[in-house]
């Protein structure tokens, strides 16, 4: 049996007092566009692809976070497709996913992880 593994790279993205309680930000890095969630209320941070993929639009760090069930999840301003911050999974019962990223804390700087860099 051949595993393919690959690294993580750990981009440094802002620092905790950029990113709004509750809410998140957009982060630019090389072409992709990346949104980041400070769930305060549990004391998580997310970080998922911008772009909803119901309408190709780049708004989902501007989107509504919050639970359902112990699910957090983040909902699309526009369309209210709602997607697991966890998994990318789409709550709604369509097929569609977004893309899902590790995200770790350090003395007040917060990195995505990024894969094959």
């Amino acid at each position: 049996m051949i595993t393919e593994t690959t690294a993580t790279t750990w981009i440094y993205a802002c620092t905790t007092d950029d990113v709004p309680e509750n809410g998140g930000v957009c982060v630019k890095h090389n072409d992709d566009q990346i949104a980041l969630f400070y769930f305060t209320r549990i004391g998580e941070w997310y970080a998922t692809q911008n772009e909803c993929p119901h309408r190709k639009q780049m708004a989902l760090s501007r989107g509504m976070i919050g639970a359902q069930g112990d699910v957090p999840k983040v909902a699309c301003p526009f369309h209210k497709k709602t997607f697991s911050l966890k998994t990318g999974e789409c709550l709604n019962g369509d097929m569609c996913a977004i893309k899902t990223f590790p995200v770790k804390v350090e003395n007040g700087r917060v990195f995505i992880g990024v894969s094959g860099e």
